[in-house]
């Protein structure tokens, strides 16, 4: 950018028809003076019984644009951000003229439009007189709007224009405690879950050890009795495949995604930018979802991989793509500015089919001609009956506490990411973002490796759907949660409104069943892996 002038002030008068103010700058954060909370006249704040009904009229701004010059790195200067403080003035001029004819002319040019409270000379202070206006008044009431725009030297670098808003914030302090703080309890909640299940299991070790040398011919007990049915296929192995595969694919994509936003790739100015990464990079890491499907697939020893690779692509997409599509179909009915575009939708088709589904299909290739996973024990032909459960175990109950936990780690972060959605607020804290998702990702391990492990214990090895749904069922409470910050927070009228938001909280809470699920299982499976390939099975 070229240099700007020296620091000086111009003004310019507005017509007194056209008092709305659209004054903004592409790229830079906007932040409000300190000497906003001034901003009214003290003669205004009287609390006078003659003046309880009068009005008081912000009808001047000044723009002060803050610029910053490094000649280290870049020559020139760069505007990094500017402050808008608000006056009232009542304004005087020298000639009674037509304020029409000054619209968008400076302040005394050719002799007119001359201003006595407003030019180069003599700039807009706090301790003028306010502008007053009579509700009561039947008579027409001129009003004069005016700016200034003056040039500061800042400190501020371009690659931290943005922070402004880190600091801006009334409750930013609140945010960052209650961040570390629910980190802090979760990281200490995982080392004692950690040291329990190690002396548990290094326990249990040490028994079979002992039965193994004492009596050979005693019966097995506990999770190494079900060693014959615990890696047998469940129902629908297929589809667990495909969700599995699908999570890993939205899970890279978050982890990349989030990675752009901190290093400052994504502007918080385009409200759009990150949606847009978001479907690129999710198009884009179809490989790694077709692959993980296809190696569980082949693992379940199933045979239609080609079936299987175009499921894992088509089902998600597809899901979000008719819900949005319905969404948009009501939209267009009421004829609003805001419909997505048909040249848009077929776009998104073509990311879909012509470059997410191919890639999907490649890496379900490469994942189905690699070698099975070998798991470390064989399993039996007749599958083994399933005694009864003791209630801490049931499905239900383990749906509510494993849901339970990783919400509460991170339901203050979900209200202000719903809050930046939609109340149109500006967010900033990636990093803090990042940090919450490996919470979630962190708890939802821990407590499914916990359940799995009770239900082991319990001789129960159908694991593998209620692993992933169990971890999964945190997005339940994601959408409950939105439903009640809807009504306490959001002012819907019309049905229309309420549809649209109910249908993009849906997809954001499939979204998170599928990357829970997919976080829960992966963390099952492993331990599963672990603890039946450290004994000795006949």
């Amino acid at each position: 950018a070229p240099k700007p002038p020296a620091p000086k002030e111009e003004a310019k008068a507005e017509k007194k028809e056209e008092p709305k103010q659209d004054k903004k700058m592409t790229g830079v954060p906007d932040a409000k003076s300190k000497a906003d909370d001034k901003a009214v006249d003290p003669k205004a704040e009287k609390k006078d019984d003659k003046k309880k009904d009068k009005v008081y009229i912000f009808n001047h701004l000044r723009f002060t644009v803050l610029v910053n010059e490094d000649k280290s790195k870049r020559a020139g200067i760069r505007v990094v951000g500017f402050e808008v403080e608000p006056f009232s003035i009542a304004h005087t001029h020298v000639n009674q003229i037509d304020w029409d004819q000054c619209a968008g002319q400076p302040a005394g040019s050719r002799g007119q439009c001359s201003l006595n409270t407003c030019t180069q000379g003599k700039p807009v202070t706090q301790n003028q007189a306010p502008m007053v206006i009579d509700p009561n008044s039947k008579g027409p009431t001129e009003i004069v709007w005016t700016y200034d725009v003056a040039f500061k030297q800042s400190p501020i670098r371009w690659s931290t224009r943005w922070d402004t808003y880190l600091h801006s914030t009334d409750d930013a302090e609140v945010h960052w405690f209650s961040i570390l703080n629910s980190f802090t309890i979760v990281l200490f909640l995982a080392g004692i879950v950690a040291m329990i299940m190690v002396r548990t299991l290094r326990r249990d070790f040490q028994r079979y050890q002992e039965q193994d040398i004492l009596d050979e011919g005693q019966e097995e007990t506990g999770w190494k009795l079900v060693h014959g049915d615990v890696f047998r296929p469940p129902k629908m192995a297929g589809w667990l495949a495909v969700c599995i595969g699908t999570g890993v694919q939205l899970s890279i994509s978050i982890c990349f995604l989030m990675l752009f936003a901190c290093l400052g790739f994504l502007s918080p100015a385009n409200r759009g930018a990150l949606m847009q990464a978001m479907l690129f990079i999710f198009v884009f890491m179809g490989i790694f979802g077709g692959f993980t499907s296809a190696r569980f697939f082949r693992m379940f020893k199933g045979n239609r991989w080609r079936s299987n690779a175009l499921w894992t692509a088509m089902l998600f997409p597809g899901i979000s793509f008719s819900i949005f599509f319905v969404l948009n179909i009501l939209i267009w009915g009421q004829k609003s500015s805001g419909a997505v575009p048909f040249g848009t939708l077929f776009a998104l088709l073509l990311m879909w089919l012509g470059i997410s589904a191919p890639l999907t299909l490649v890496g379900a290739f490469f994942g189905y001609r690699k070698q099975p996973i070998e798991n470390p024990t064989r399993v039996n032909q007749i599958p083994r009956q399933v005694p009864a459960q003791p209630w801490f175990v049931n499905f239900w109950v383990n749906l509510l506490v494993c849901g339970l936990l990783p919400f509460g780690a991170v339901f203050v972060e979900v209200f202000y990411v719903l809050s930046s959605i939609w109340l149109h607020q500006f967010y900033y804290l990636f990093g803090f973002l990042f940090l919450v998702l490996v919470i979630l990702w962190l708890t939802c391990a821990e407590i499914t490796v916990v359940m799995c492990y009770f239900q082991l214990c319990c001789e129960d090895y159908h694991w593998w759907w209620r692993s992933y749904v169990s971890s999964g069922c945190c997005s339940f409470y994601l959408f409950a949660y939105s439903l009640f910050y809807a009504k306490s927070k959001l002012q819907m009228a019309r049905g229309v409104a309420v549809a649209l938001y109910v249908g993009y909280m849906l997809i954001v809470s499939y979204s998170m069943f599928l990357i829970t699920g997919s976080i829960g299982f992966l963390a099952a499976y492993w331990f599963v892996r672990k603890i039946y390939g450290a004994v000795k099975i006949d």
